[in-house]
């Protein structure tokens, strides 16, 4: 009892000094605003609070953030500004590389590469932020808005996303995640989750990008087989916006007026989301069509489950000029482009033996929602048609997964 108690006594004493040590540090626009910020976030420790008051900051470099367990706060999403459009060196407006931190309450505008990039960090929360290029969609602009690559418990919350050239809200290479309430516009992909597991995105609006949500799996990456995905509530809606990605970027591929598409993963979920006016297609399921060396690497989708989702407008504008799945679409539709498209192609074994029942597409309770696939076998077969739609097929019990808990 005596041994409990001393170790009660010591935990205290450590949060208390921990909690008399934190400070809170405010600082306001000025003509020396770049080197007191970037100052003050290398002399940060754990438990402190940087603020940065309403109105305008600009950069001519990006800044940076080592420390853990720190919250770097602005006023507002619309109040506290921090500017790089003059920013000259730098491959990102700010940079974070530590673990526990909190962002809030600021804007990125106009970074030269990446407006906000995370790397490796365990916790990283994003908590009302706005990344925008203010030129509108342009292929200079930087690649990504919010950019977590390679970290642990990923919180992105009420966040807004505005012409990126690649993905306005991207993680990659990481596990247990949550997108939620968040806004994603005049981006190339709105939302991207890509080699990932254990992700939840939810209750947010893509919108006016190619293409509204992406979830990707590519060879030749550290962390592959994404998996346990979650995409529920959103607005996959209206997105009509030009490819504007650098030549030879992957998400290039993408036609404009496309709602969601799946490529490659397992286990995902797709569920009460509203997708419609998407002038390609609103959901596609996709296998990775290109060559690779990668032995370890499965192009093919498996366990997807589509089921009470709302479907309006669709294909009705195929942009047949970018990437192949829009053209092939429309010649093998003859124009008559469904809500959902599964492109059919499995492993040779599965072609030949089908497939097990625990990785069978389920697609179900979508009202009035049109469908197409293809039969690979009978593709293989001259005077068949490999066309199938008949969506009764697919219908089948629903399986949830597991809700993402961050630690």
């Amino acid at each position: 009892m005596g041994k409990m108690k001393n170790l009660l006594l010591m935990t205290l004493l450590v949060l208390s000094s921990f909690s008399i040590s934190a400070k809170q540090i405010l600082l306001g626009p000025n003509s020396n605003s770049q080197e007191e910020i970037q100052e003050a976030l290398i002399d940060l420790e754990p438990g402190d609070v940087l603020t940065l008051e309403p109105g305008e900051y600009f950069f001519e470099d990006g800044i940076s953030l080592d420390v853990d367990d720190v919250i770097f706060e602005g006023s507002g999403i619309d109040d506290t500004i921090l500017h790089f459009g003059d920013q000259v060196s730098g491959a990102q407006g700010l940079l974070v590389t530590s673990d526990g931190v909190t962002l809030r309450d600021f804007a990125v505008l106009d970074a030269k590469g990446d407006a906000i990039k995370v790397i490796g960090a365990d916790g990283i929360s994003m908590i009302r932020l706005r990344t925008e290029w203010t030129g509108g969609p342009k292929e200079t602009n930087g690649a990504y808005g919010f950019y977590p690559v390679e970290s642990k418990d990923v919180l992105i919350d009420g966040c807004v996303a505005i012409g990126a050239s690649d993905a306005g809200i991207y993680v990659g290479q990481s596990q247990n995640i949550i997108v939620k309430n968040s806004v994603a516009q005049y981006n190339v992909a709105g939302i991207e989750i890509e080699n990932s597991y254990y992700a939840d995105v939810f209750d947010n609006l893509a919108s006016h990008n190619t293409g509204g949500i992406l979830v990707f799996d590519l060879p030749d990456l550290p962390q592959q087989g994404g998996h346990h995905v979650r995409v529920f509530r959103n607005k996959a809606i209206n997105n009509d916006t030009d490819n504007f990605a650098p030549e030879g970027n992957i998400v290039g591929e993408v036609p404009r007026g496309t709602g969601i598409i799946i490529q490659a993963n397992s286990d995902v979920e797709v569920f009460d989301n509203d997708i419609y006016g998407n002038g390609t297609v609103n959901l596609s399921i996709v296998t990775y069509g290109y060559e690779t060396d990668d032995e370890n690497y499965n192009p093919h989708p498996k366990s997807i489950q589509i089921h009470n989702n709302r479907f309006g407008d669709g294909g009705f504008d195929p942009d047949v000029g970018t990437g192949e799945l829009a053209a092939i679409l429309f010649e093998l539709s003859d124009g008559d482009m469904p809500d959902i498209f599964w492109d059919g192609i499995l492993p040779m074994n599965q072609i030949l033996f089908g497939q097990p029942d625990d990785e069978r597409l389920i697609i179900s309770n979508n009202g009035d929602a049109t469908f197409l696939t293809l039969n690979p076998i009978k593709y293989l077969l001259p005077f068949f048609d490999p066309v199938e739609r008949d969506i009764e097929e697919y219908d089948g019990e629903v399986r949830p997964l597991p809700e993402v808990i961050l630690n």
